[in-house]
């Protein structure tokens, strides 16, 4: 039991040092943005390999594990596009200071924090993978650990970091999409595939 209150401590820890990012980019204190997210990352990765080994393990049917790798494989990568891809990875997280643009297309028009589906997901098909006893304990810690740290992140610091955060505010929902957001979301699709092409275009003229 120590074992697994020191990791699971390790992987608290790690959000709340990943969650200083904020705080050192209103600080435009550089070197250390980079530095905070990736070393809050790894000790958050580290937590949860460690806990994933455990050695007693659930009672789950066979299939299960075939799911969580399904489920982690679709979750991981829609959590990578939504924090490196769909922001601007330089100005986000390399560049001293905040980024220069709200972004409100993509993931971000269906909701404002879309990375908090994609983490829990993840969490929960790697418990399904591991049937770790330990990750049972472990995984609605940590999910609500983060719904708690992005809700002290929307209410306390992206209407500093961002003028237009009170506007996207009122538009898009935090957590849990509407009607509204889901045509946001489809238009944003639509338009992005309208670029798209019309680069294809542009390449195609270019190149003949």
């Amino acid at each position: 039991m120590t074992n697994v209150m020191f990791y699971v401590s390790l992987g608290c820890f790690g959000f709340l040092v990943v969650h200083l990012f904020d705080v050192i980019s209103l600080k435009r204190l550089p070197a250390i943005k980079p530095i905070t997210w990736i070393c809050g990352s790894i000790l958050l990765v580290y937590a949860l390999a460690r806990l994933s080994l455990n050695v007693e393990k659930l009672a789950m049917p066979g299939w299960t594990g075939w799911l969580g790798w399904w489920v982690f494989s679709f979750s991981f990568l829609l959590l990578i596009f939504a924090l490196f891809v769909n922001l601007p990875f330089r100005k986000t997280y390399v560049d001293k200071g905040v980024g220069d643009q709200l972004i409100t297309t993509g993931l971000y028009a269906l909701v404002r924090h879309p990375g908090v589906h994609w983490f829990s997901l993840a969490l929960g098909s790697l418990l399904l993978i591991s049937r770790s006893s330990e990750l049972l304990f472990a995984v609605p810690l940590f999910i609500l650990l983060d719904i708690l740290l992005v809700v002290l992140q929307d209410r306390f610091f992206f209407a500093r970091m961002f003028p237009d955060y009170d506007s996207y505010r009122k538009t898009t929902p935090m957590l849990i999409p509407n009607w509204q957001s889901i045509r946001a979301f489809m238009d944003s699709l639509l338009a992005y595939r309208a670029k798209k092409q019309i680069r294809r275009k542009q390449w195609k003229l270019l190149s003949s």
